[in-house]
């Protein structure tokens, strides 16, 4: 069955999982590493549209505005091959962690050089655990039609986080945030400025703004 699977195209795959009864969806939830496996071939026989992240650094990933209590956020989908570039920025799993004071308005831009779909949702930290993540946590905070996603190009969003607490920005594509697809968003009462830890390194503030 599995050497079927394989033979799927992913966005195939993934309506199957979605739609399902229960007791099959527990096997297809088991099997989420799988379907990221199935990313590899395609993040890396199709290649990237390299032309829609050149000039990015790590300095874009968190960086303030020239606008009040404004900080700007860049994520950028399969940005390297980690996690079969089921990434942001790199990092899988949470492995990156944005933390925004209280109050403060977020602009996201996102982007996706892969001809696979993906995209951003700001969610509640325990929806990364299912299939298909909810509605976003924050008014206006995901691009549109996040189920869908969007490949090879780039989109942007704006939100105001105005509720304390732990959140995700995750694939919205179903079974991508299962499978890992995320990266960590705090929103702190006491923070005074933004920072951005990634990985094991220390956390660092955002960038002036440009």
């Amino acid at each position: 069955m599995n050497s079927v699977l394989f033979h799927f195209p992913i966005w195939i795959l993934s309506l199957v999982i979605v739609f399902v009864p229960l007791p099959c969806r527990l096997l297809a939830a088991d099997d989420a590493s799988k379907a990221a496996a199935v990313h590899a071939g395609a993040h890396e026989g199709m290649g990237l549209k390299k032309e829609l992240i050149e000039g990015i650094t790590a300095a874009d990933f968190l960086r303030l505005s020239d606008k009040p209590k404004t900080v700007r956020v860049t994520v950028v989908a399969a940005y390297s091959t980690n996690n079969y570039g089921m990434n942001f920025n790199g990092f899988s799993y949470g492995k990156a962690i944005y933390k925004i004071p209280k109050g403060w308005s977020v602009e996201v831009t996102f982007i996706n050089p892969s001809p696979v779909p993906h995209s951003a949702v700001v969610v509640d930290r325990d929806q990364v655990k299912k299939l298909q993540v909810g509605e976003p946590a924050f008014k206006g905070g995901a691009t549109p039609s996040a189920n869908m996603g969007i490949s090879s190009n780039k989109a942007s969003f704006q939100f105001i986080a105005d509720e304390p607490g732990d959140y995700a920005i995750a694939c919205g594509f179903p079974s991508h945030a299962l499978a890992g697809h995320w990266v960590a968003l705090e929103v702190s009462a006491d923070a005074k400025v933004p920072t951005l830890q990634l990985g094991d390194a220390d956390p660092v503030q955002a960038s002036p703004a440009k």
